[in-house]
């Protein structure tokens, strides 16, 4: 590793100590991941963005912290925070086991059972939060099926649609859906959600455990985390799901909600990167009509 110097300095005055080396790493579609090397020992990574609205930060460590806070998966430890970057504690990337999968499975739930104190962000006062690089609301509703109506779906279809990366019938057919909700979603206590679980997000870690990194943490339904793992892919998902559960039972029907529950990232999809997002989300919502 080699030592870039605008990123050594602002690490090393929030942290304390020396930085050794540095090295950037790959991804990341929102900020820049810079690998630490500090005199301590200590290996750390810092996110940066060019242009952070905010909070952005803030946010994110936030809700690491706020899962972190609670027995079930692991988060990386957040060493340092402020308005221009993020310092987590390093975790050694390893293999997707199966053993793994089923410890992941088993972890998720218990996160999710330690529950939120209402459908929306938990913070006091409330503030919103971010899901990449878009502001994503956080103001509580009384039931899960507002809350993923108003905060979670519309605001996306229609910057979808303002972006040009949804269609008029698209949109029709998404809308159609939003006056049924009440009726398809089940009713669960509000669960402490990852937000943003899709497999990028799923770091398989050198000691064989799951941890789970760049959160947009809320108090939702339990299946959304779920239906995002299988919205790209996941090593091992029928492990990790079997295994969630076993340990916390799912309500009936479930997996025929999968779709219903994927509406929400296919949208912040269509939104920032269109393609055929916009399609995939009216199609979706096409099953429920």
């Amino acid at each position: 590793m080699t030592r870039q110097p605008l990123v050594a300095r602002h690490a090393e005055r929030l942290l304390g100590a020396a930085v050794v080396a540095t090295a950037p790493l790959p991804g990341g579609d929102t900020s820049t991941a810079t690998r630490l090397r500090l005199s301590d020992g200590t290996t750390a990574v810092v996110k940066t963005h060019t242009r952070p609205p905010a909070g952005f930060f803030a946010a994110e460590a936030a809700g690491l912290r706020w899962l972190a806070s609670a027995p079930g998966v692991g988060v990386p430890e957040v060493l340092a925070v402020d308005d221009e970057c993020l310092v987590l504690r390093w975790v050694e990337p390893g293999r997707a086991t199966p053993e793994a999968a089923d410890a992941f499975g088993a972890a998720l739930a218990a996160t999710h059972a330690a529950g939120a104190p209402a459908y929306g962000g938990w913070t006091d006062p409330v503030s919103d939060a971010w899901i990449a690089s878009l502001p994503m609301p956080q103001r509580p509703c009384d039931s899960w099926a507002e809350f993923y109506a108003v905060r979670r779906v519309l605001p996306y279809l229609k910057l979808a649609r303002d972006r040009g990366a949804v269609t008029a019938p698209q949109a029709a057919t998404v809308e159609a859906v939003i006056g049924r909700l009440t009726a398809l979603l089940p009713v669960e206590p509000p669960a402490r959600l990852h937000g943003d679980l899709w497999n990028g997000n799923v770091l398989w870690g050198l000691d064989d455990r799951v941890w789970l990194v760049d959160p947009a943490a809320y108090g939702g339904h339990r299946e959304v985390d779920l239906a995002m793992l299988a919205l790209f892919g996941l090593p091992h998902l029928p492990r990790v799901l079997a295994a969630y559960d076993e340990a916390a039972p799912l309500a009936d029907g479930w997996e025929d909600r999968v779709a219903l529950h994927q509406l929400f990232p296919l949208l912040v999809h269509a939104a920032l990167f269109g393609g055929g997002y916009g399609a995939r989300a009216a199609d979706a919502a096409s099953r429920y009509a």
